[in-house]
Order: C-alpha cells, then sequence, then structure tokens
C-alpha cells in the first residue's frame, strides 16, 4: 500500500470521528445551562422578540430535527451562522484561524529547534553538569503553568524592561499602512516597508511564542534525552565503539534517527495540548484567535460557533496524526504503510 492509498484510507477513517465530535459537541453544547436567546435581548426580553429571535436561528426546533440539519449543513460546509456575530461560523474561523496557527506553528517551531539538541546533548553528557542543567530546564517547563510564564514574561520584558510588546499579534503579511510605513513606487522601497513589518511581526510574536513553546519544549527534551539513552545502550551501539567507530559517527548516523520515534509521538500528541495552551496564550496577550473565539462563544452561548470552532480543531488534529503516523515510515525503514508480509 503506497503512502496516498494509506493517507486516503486514514482519512476515510477519520470521517466516522468527526461525525462523533459533532454529535457529542452538538448535544453537550444545548445542555449548557442558560438560554443563549436571553443573553442577546436581556434578562426580560419580549415575548415577540424572543420567538423571532429563535425563528431565525433555528431554536425554535426540536432538538432532535436541529441535529440533522446541523449535520446535513456541515456535509455541505456550512457550519451555521453566529448568534452572537451573526455572520457564517466559517467567516469568524477564517478571520481568527490565521493567528492561532502562527502562534502554535511557531511555538512548534521553537519547541523543536531547541528540544532535539539539548536532549541529545543531554543523553550524550549524561550525569554531567549539561546535564543536569537540561533536566532542571524541562523539569521547570513541564510543571509551570503556560500563563504564568506569559505572566512573568509580559512583567519583565514588557513592564521593566519594555523591549517588547504586551499584547496583540501582527501577521507578517499584514499591508505596511497599517503601521504607517509607506512604501515607495520602487521595489527596493516595497522590500524595505515588508522587512520592517516582519520585524514588528517578530517582536509581537516572540513573547506568546516563548509562553506557548516552553512546554512544548521541556516534553520533547524529555523524550528525546530517554529515547537517545536508550538508543545508545543498544548492543549494536556498543558494536560500533568496540569497532572504534567514532562518537559523533555513532550519534548522528546510528542512534539519532532510530531515537526519533517516540520524539514524532510526543510531537503530534503535543498539538492537542497546543490548541488549549493557546487559549490561555491568547487570552493573557490578548490576541484575537480561535482561542478567545472559543472563550466568548461559551459564554455567549454560541451553539454554531462552539460547534465549528470544537470541529475545525478536531479535524486538525486528526490531520496532525496522520502526519505523525506517516513520518514514522519516513523515520524508521521498518514500519510500513500496512503491506503484507
Amino acid at each position: 500500500m503506497g503512502i496516498y492509498r494509506y493517507t486516503l484510507r486514514r482519512l476515510l477513517q477519520a470521517v466516522p470521528v468527526l461525525l462523533g465530535v459533532v454529535t457529542i459537541t452538538f448535544f453537550l453544547s444545548n445542555a449548557i445551562p442558560g438560554n443563549p436567546v436571553d443573553i442577546m435581548l436581556g434578562p426580560s426580553p419580549s415575548q415577540t422578540a424572543a420567538e423571532a429571535i429563535k425563528a431565525k436561528y433555528g431554536l425554535n426546533q426540536p432538538l432532535p430535527v436541529r441535529y440533522v440539519n446541523y449535520v446535513a449543513g456541515v456535509l455541505q460546509g456550512d457550519l451555521g451562522t453566529s448568534l452572537e456575530y451573526g455572520v457564517p461560523v466559517t467567516q469568524k474561523i477564517m478571520e481568527r484561524l490565521p493567528p492561532t496557527m502562527l502562534l502554535i506553528v511557531s511555538s512548534f517551531v521553537f519547541a523543536i529547534a531547541t528540544a532535539v539538541p539539548l536532549g541529545v546533548i543531554s543523553a550524550k553528557r549524561r550525569n554531567e553538569p549539561t546535564d543536569h542543567a537540561a533536566r532542571v530546564v524541562s523539569l521547570i517547563g513541564v510543571s509551570t503553568p503556560s500563563f504564568w510564564i506569559g505572566l512573568m514574561l509580559i512583567l519583565i520584558f514588557a513592564y521593566h524592561l519594555g523591549w517588547l510588546p504586551a499584547t496583540n499579534l501582527v501577521m507578517p503579511w499584514a499591508d505596511p499602512a497599517e503601521f504607517g510605513l509607506t512604501a515607495g513606487p520602487g521595489l527596493l522601497d516595497r522590500i524595505v516597508a515588508r522587512a520592517r513589518v516582519l520585524g514588528i511581526a517578530g517582536t509581537n510574536l516572540l513573547l506568546p511564542m516563548l509562553t506557548l513553546g516552553t512546554l512544548q519544549m521541556a516534553a520533547i527534551t524529555r523524550i528525546e534525552r530517554s529515547s537517545m539513552l536508550e538508543v545508545l545502550s543498544e548492543d549494536y551501539v556498543r558494536l560500533a565503539r568496540a569497532y572504534g567507530v567514532p562518537e559523533r559517527t555513532i550519534l548522528r548516523k546510528h542512534a539519532f534517527r532510530n531515537a526519533q520515534l517516540p520524539v514524532i509521538t510526543i510531537i503530534g500528541l503535543q498539538l492537542s495540548a497546543a490548541f488549549s495552551g493557546a487559549v490561555l496564550t491568547e487570552t493573557v496577550f490578548e490576541i484575537n484567535g480561535m482561542g478567545r473565539l472559543i472563550v466568548q462563544s461559551i459564554y455567549s452561548l454560541d451553539y454554531p460557533v462552539i460547534m465549528g470552532t470544537t470541529l475545525v480543531v478536531s479535524f486538525i488534529f486528526v490531520v496532525g496524526v496522520i502526519l505523525t503516523d506517516i513520518s514514522y515510515a519516513y523515520v524508521d525503514p521498518r514500519v510500513s504503510y500496512g503491506e503484507r508480509e
């Protein structure tokens, strides 16, 4: 079975999973105490206005009918209309998804770029001061809540030192005119303006990225270290040492790649933790992303937004798991896509 058939089969297997997510989210959302109409119209709405709102959004229909209509809409790409914003849920998600994805992707880049070398060096120099320092850093990162890290970073780098902004997130593709940067007609002027926007985006992204990526960095470091230690104690590694193979060659050619399967697994599983951490990070740094949208929709009992955002996050997680499984076969040739022996 080739990679394309394997990917297609996994995507088809994800369909009942996503249908289960839609079903559970629909009934749990509608079981939340309270009435969205009361929130929209106030504590004492007129009967006429309340009935008009219910009829407009289909809230006057029986729950099973609403469920069937909602599933039919999802199958056609329609996630409903937001009760609070009055716009299609897909439109609201597309507005809020880019900042969250930028935050999550950058935090993963930071976590992997720092955790993998740190874990390898820690395993190579086991029980040396470098190893002890790496273990302390990873332990602090795992045991410290991300929101507390964010508050401390704001307090130090934004409030006391004034080096970095404490709120908001600027997208790298934002229009330079939004920041008062007027690009001239020449190509060089446009490049300079774009570079300044990228600089602004980088400074705004740094603190949220560190806040969200610290937990992932710590978790990946611990797995990388333990996996490298296990591989370095294998018989074939000891045999290579007995033959006089340089330690750097053993580490690079024989140990590192074989130690990455657990690391890939934890990276894939960290995707769900990253989304949950993004909720707190966006709240701390006042970033208008998916996390804040979910929180606001729960407060306002915006059922369509709650269900739509949950479905999108679940879909991204499923895709992440599939990519993780595909990565197994790339890293370890012994892993196949399901061919018969």
